[in-house]
């Protein structure tokens, strides 16, 4: 396969994808935000919950 119909199928390609609209992507971008800061919020309170009972337990 030649490298310029390697060009020609990417730019074929990329005239079929569907681009999200500004609105959409601040919309998608907000929410895998607030995800991710729930999932660190839970992540972090497990951890700060078996630290606190290393420290009583096994750390006297």
């Amino acid at each position: 396969m030649k490298l310029s119909n390697l060009f020609k199928d990417v730019g074929s390609e990329i005239k079929k994808i569907t681009w999200p609209t500004r609105k959409e992507t601040i919309k998608y971008t907000l929410i895998v935000i607030g995800i991710s800061v729930a999932v660190a919020m839970f992540l972090g309170s497990f951890d700060f919950v078996f630290v606190r009972l290393m420290e009583r337990f096994i750390f006297k």
